[in-house]
């Protein structure tokens, strides 16, 4: 069997308090302390020659410290308390109270930043572009009182919201998520570091004990507020009674990245996600009056126009013709949208199908703009596979480039 390594050594040091035979005072010199350092030296020279040529043992890293579930502050500490008490053993105790304090110290500084905490960047998947170019905050003030469905962009794949209503109540807005899973447990709004600072503010405030990652959970309409760890803010999962997890979070402003972090239940470790409520996913009658650039508004008498139009989604091989022929009747906005293909058989819009009358070279359908410089979503039935498939596209109406048509 191979002797002890030398940091053992140094702990079974540490480890011979001032009490000894008969209650006298032991009294070790440096020149032993340095005769049995040597000794253990020596002994692992020796195992690694009878290991014969076998590779030394891995240093623990910290993040292997941690997987074993040692931070490595702690491990820090553990080292700075052994060397501290070996000095103490060997020098009467000078210094030693100043090398405890740096051990206490390093202990302090993994609880305090709670680093260990917070996922590295090669912990996480890489994340996406969530927040266009050209967004502006849509404030609370924008949209009517009321309820609404919403479309929630999410920065990592991991961290799916399946569902999302809006309310709309007293100038605020509150979305309710609906997760495709249930592997995080709460939520808070800001960066992952600042979640591991507040928990362990919190925890130093005596605030609620966060650290569970498998802790109850309340059920969508319980009182969670005193889940909140003292008002540190944090989240926690709702559970609806066939499991499905839900977040109830307070939304800031539509078409604006909001910095949201997770703990996984697994890793028990908080991820950074940035999330866009998207205002284009809103119906028209979200908006407060005046918000939405419309026929009426932009103050279109009825007769013929132009307007530019341009396409987003499918595979972006498809295409419109811009500009686009618009209509005004009644007050009413009409687009004819034509493709670059002739394998679109319908459009729809909500639940209003406009059928192509077969005409032309290609596609083409009449459907109503119900609001310019906002992007509308829009289903097209393609013809072009095996069987029809419908396809989501947006559109883009722009106000600014409106012109009469040429007789």
């Amino acid at each position: 069997m191979c002797p002890a390594p030398a940091f053992l050594a140094w702990r079974r040091i540490a480890e011979m308090r001032c009490g000894g035979f008969g209650g006298q005072k032991m009294k070790l010199t440096k020149k032993i302390l340095a005769a049995l350092v040597l000794a253990s030296v020596l002994g692992n020279a020796g195992c690694g020659a009878q290991n014969g040529g076998e590779t030394a043992a891995k240093e623990t890293t910290p993040q292997e410290a941690a997987a074993e579930g040692t931070s490595a502050m702690e491990v820090a500490a553990e080292e700075a308390e052994v060397a501290s008490q070996a000095r103490m053993a060997a020098n009467g105790g000078e210094a030693a109270e100043a090398d405890q304090g740096s051990a206490e110290g390093a202990e302090d500084a993994g609880g305090k930043n709670g680093k260990h905490r917070v996922a590295a960047d090669d912990e996480t998947v890489a994340p996406s572009q969530v927040v266009e170019e050209g967004m502006e905050p849509v404030y609370a003030d924008a949209l009517r009182e009321g309820t609404y469905p919403v479309q929630v962009d999410s920065s990592s794949s991991m961290f799916r919201v399946t569902e999302c209503t809006l309310s709309v109540k007293d100038g605020e807005m509150t979305a309710i998520m609906t997760m495709s899973g249930d592997g995080y447990t709460r939520l808070y709004l800001g960066t992952a570091e600042e979640a591991a600072e507040a928990e362990m503010t919190a925890a130093a405030e005596g605030g609620a004990d966060t650290s569970e990652a498998g802790a109850d959970t309340p059920e969508v309409g319980a009182d969670s507020s005193a889940a909140l760890a003292g008002g540190a803010g944090f989240i926690p999962a709702e559970v609806t009674e066939d499991g499905v997890c839900r977040f109830q979070v307070p939304v800031s402003a539509l078409d604006t990245g909001i910095d949201c972090c997770a703990f996984s239940r697994r890793k028990e470790m908080w991820y950074d996600r940035v999330l866009v409520f998207r205002s284009d996913s809103l119906p028209q009658e979200a908006f407060a009056e005046g918000v939405i650039a419309t026929a009426e508004s932009l103050g279109l008498a009825d007769g013929s126009y132009t307007v530019e139009v341009s396409l987003e989604g499918g595979s972006g091989r498809a295409s419109v013709q811009s500009p686009a022929s618009l209509e005004i009747r009644d007050g009413a906005a009409y687009a004819t949208i034509v493709w670059s293909s002739a394998n679109y058989d319908y459009m729809r819009i909500g639940e209003e199908k406009y059928l192509w009358s077969g005409d032309g070279d290609f596609s083409a359908f009449a459907i109503p703009v119900a609001a310019f410089d906002r992007k509308l979503t829009v289903f097209a039935d393609t013809t072009a596979m095996s069987e029809p498939h419908e396809i989501e596209y947006t559109l883009f109406f722009d106000s600014d480039t409106i012109e009469e048509a040429v007789q």
